[in-house]
């Protein structure tokens, strides 16, 4: 028999963000969240997206051991001002028993029904700077710290249970080495003196600071024509800043302002730190940190983590300038591979960016929905 548990105290928290790490012991290809971090994502005092949305947490359990996990979302923003009646779900995992799925998906259903909304899509977070999609192809391949990696029957289940797929995203890695300036380099020069704009980089976390409620907005603006976008609150974009900055390599940030010094296009790449979090197994101290910091110095693959042009300037060229600001970059750090992040497979405008750099789809992923009864 399959028992439903909601999530209420500090240990079932832990132990709702610790099934995944036993459900893929051994694995060489899934990447573990930080456990300290993954917690205070879900708690309420820390976490400023709670100001406009929910998540009730479940734990599936068979004779007593956790069998699966889900994250039952709304996000009130996309409710309530962008009129999407959507119940959504995440942070899901299971074993391959299609009736724990069933259960757990049930209980995301009633809270959707109780609230009036219309239709349940997942897995996906809480934004668009959360992780997103069931892994459909790929499953051979590291993941990354802005993944979700799963086993290949859980599209399955979905399937089976009536699911439709919802959104497609897919995944590309680039040889730095197939990577030719002349693409890009003489032409980024040609749109600077036409627009009057110039290429900012750093060297110190700090500096990146007076730039970030630009770079919000400029995300934003740039991707609100998209099916899948959530508008960021600004306590959310607080939190971030905090959050992520320091993290940060501020030598790959790239920014582009106007002459009046206004943002109007960035990049944000990260290096990748899926073999460090690997051996940290999902703890920082005491030695996890020693793995991150030798990562973010010495890795020789990244990961395009944010890219953004303000809409006035798309299909301008922009993206020239921060890609031959990168290149020297990457060429100065021995840069051998370039990972990209899940991107819509209707955003034609992205994946126009990156043709001429010979990219390999390496893996897919989707979210699936079903109508609320």
């Amino acid at each position: 028999m399959i028992k439903i548990k909601e999530v209420t105290s500090k240990k079932d928290l832990k132990e709702f963000v610790k099934f995944p790490f036993k459900l893929y012991k051994g694995s060489k290809y899934w990447v573990p969240p930080i456990i300290s971090e993954e917690m205070r994502t879900f708690d309420k005092k820390i976490n400023p997206v709670f100001n406009d949305a929910e998540a009730t947490l479940f734990l599936a359990y068979k004779e007593n051991e956790i069998v699966g996990r889900i994250a039952a979302v709304v996000n009130w923003i996309e409710v309530n001002k962008q009129n999407q009646k959507k119940m959504r779900f995440g942070w899901f995992d299971v074993i391959d028993d299609i009736e724990v799925t069933k259960v757990l998906l049930n209980k995301v259903h009633e809270i959707g029904s109780l609230n009036g909304l219309e239709y349940v899509e997942g897995p996906v977070g809480f934004s668009n700077l959360d992780k997103v999609g069931v892994l459909t192809e790929g499953f051979d391949q590291i993941g990354n710290m802005i993944t979700w990696h799963n086993h290949p029957y859980y599209a399955e289940h979905f399937e089976k249970l009536g699911y439709e797929v919802a959104k497609k995203y897919s995944e590309n890695k680039m040889d730095f080495k197939n990577i030719h300036p002349e693409s890009f380099a003489k032409i980024q020069e040609l749109i600077k003196k036409r627009y009057q704009l110039r290429a900012l980089n750093f060297t110190k976390n700090k500096d990146i600071m007076p730039y970030t409620d630009e770079m919000f907005e400029v995300f934003s603006k740039s991707h609100e024509v998209l099916s899948s976008f959530v508008e960021i609150n600004k306590e959310q974009r607080e939190y971030f800043k905090k959050k992520f900055i320091g993290f940060l390599n501020p030598e790959y940030v790239k920014f582009v302002l106007d002459k009046d010094d206004k943002l109007i296009g960035f990049g944000i790449v990260t290096p990748s730190y899926a073999t460090a979090l690997q051996k940290m197994n999902g703890k920082l101290f005491p030695f996890g940190i020693r793995h991150l910091f030798h990562a973010k110095k010495h890795a020789k693959t990244v990961t395009f983590y944010l890219i953004g042009v303000l809409p006035e300037y798309q299909n301008k060229g922009i993206t020239a300038i921060i890609f031959n600001e990168f290149h020297k970059t990457f060429t100065e750090k021995g840069i051998e591979t370039c990972i990209r992040g899940p991107e819509l497979d209707d955003n034609i405008a992205i994946h126009q960016i990156w043709k001429n750099f010979n990219p390999v789809t390496h893996k897919r992923r989707c979210t699936f929905r079903k109508n609320i009864a």
